[in-house]
């Protein structure tokens, strides 16, 4: 009879070192390996920068090992970009590091690109929620940018400009209303024709009026708002003393969006039009209400957004300036997986990716317009990489069908 051999102890890790732990440390360690490279640090040599994406990628494998692959994927991503940039970076002049990579700039900048995403993403919002597919709010954003333009200019206010251009976003929102939940129109083509016709009506009545000559220089605009007490604080200072009052008015909106939806009554019955309208009919709420109200909701942030554009942070208006933000919007909506403050830090990202991509230039001239693209690979990748796929409610889309 043969001995009985020795079998090895299984190796486990702490209990600490848990996979999904692991995959945020590699994403983490990737960003820092491209941080350290940059100002005010700028270690102009490439080894700290190697070994950080290198633990990195270690990270990230052992992430993939434990079950959890996509974050695992994310982290190795991460420490690929982190090397490649950090790299980059060290091969870089100072000066145009100096130049490029001013952080309060940058992320000042990232507000003021955000607001017009973060009204449209919570006017998708009310609307999705309530189970009715918002394609249109391209189109009302470019209402409300000409609408709050044209009411600036006759009445001499900003105030009543902003009102002016909200109620046009909401005029169109009812109409795509009435076809997806009166007529029960296929909801995406009801929202994509509104697009269209939003183009033509803000196109013909920007030539009938301005004609070649364009909107006056002397519209009034948005007034910034100074914080004196946090003006003089070095680096917060200068991203929040001083930003347009519709910023700070979208940041107030994403929380009393929060507030609203998700703890009051009036929520709890929009949430329910949108997972399962029979059952709130049935409980005795009107769900043809409560969407109509969801939608117009939906055009006056919306509108909102594209008011921004023109009397916040422009001045003017051009034809079909919205250049495509509501199908952003509508973007940062699903990938925040319908959740205001989820939908927020996807804008931000967005809004700080364009910023870096408005500075970039200083590098390489000729590559201006290839570095236009960085904010929707960026965004692309965290959102493939770690938010995953987001799951829509559960009647979105659906006429009520009694």
């Amino acid at each position: 009879m043969s001995a009985p051999t020795a079998t090895a102890p299984a190796v486990s890790s702490p209990a600490w070192l848990t996979a999904s732990r692991a995959g945020w440390a590699g994403i983490l360690l990737g960003a820092l390996a491209f941080f350290v490279a940059l100002p005010p640090l700028l270690v102009r040599s490439p080894v700290p920068t190697i070994l950080l994406g290198l633990l990195a990628l270690g990270a990230g494998a052992f992430t993939v090992r434990g079950g959890e692959k996509r974050l695992g994927w994310g982290a190795v991503a991460a420490g690929v970009v982190g090397i490649a940039g950090g790299y980059a970076a060290t091969q870089s002049g100072v000066g145009n590091l100096e130049r490029v990579v001013v952080w309060s700039a940058l992320f000042a900048a990232a507000f003021r690109f955000a607001t017009p995403l973060i009204f449209a993403a919570l006017g998708g919002l009310f609307s999705e929620r309530s189970g009715v597919v918002n394609i249109g709010l391209e189109g009302m954003m470019l209402m409300g940018a000409f609408f709050a333009v044209w009411g600036a200019e006759v009445t001499g206010s900003w105030l009543l400009g902003l009102i002016v251009g909200m109620a046009s976003g909401g005029v169109l929102a009812l109409v795509h209303a009435f076809f997806a939940i009166t007529l029960r129109a296929d909801q995406i083509v009801s929202g994509f024709s509104l697009n269209l016709l939003a183009l033509g009506i803000t196109g013909y009545f920007y030539i009938d009026i301005y004609g070649t000559q364009g909107t006056p220089d002397n519209i009034s605009r948005v007034p910034d708002v100074t914080l004196p007490g946090i003006e003089s604080i070095p680096f917060i200072g200068d991203i929040f003393g001083q930003m347009g009052l519709l910023v700070w008015l979208g940041l107030l909106a994403v929380l009393l969006t929060w507030i609203v939806v998700f703890r009051t009554p009036l929520g709890l019955r929009l949430r329910s039009a949108g997972e399962n309208p029979l059952a709130a009919e049935t409980a005795g709420l009107s769900v043809v209400r409560t969407r109509y109200l969801a939608v117009f909701t939906s055009g006056l942030l919306a509108a909102a957004g594209g008011a921004y554009l023109s009397i916040g942070f422009v001045g003017s208006f051009t034809q079909n300036m919205t250049s495509g933000r509501g199908f952003i919007a509508l973007a940062v909506l699903i990938c925040g997986r319908w959740r205001p403050g989820l939908a927020l830090l996807i804008a931000l990202l967005f809004g700080f990716s364009s910023s870096v991509a408005q500075r970039l230039p200083a590098f390489s001239p000729s590559a201006a317009t290839l570095f236009q693209a960085l904010p929707y690979v960026l965004t692309l990748i965290v959102v493939a990489g770690v938010i995953g796929r987001s799951i829509p409610p559960a009647a979105l889309g659906r006429p009520l069908e009694r």
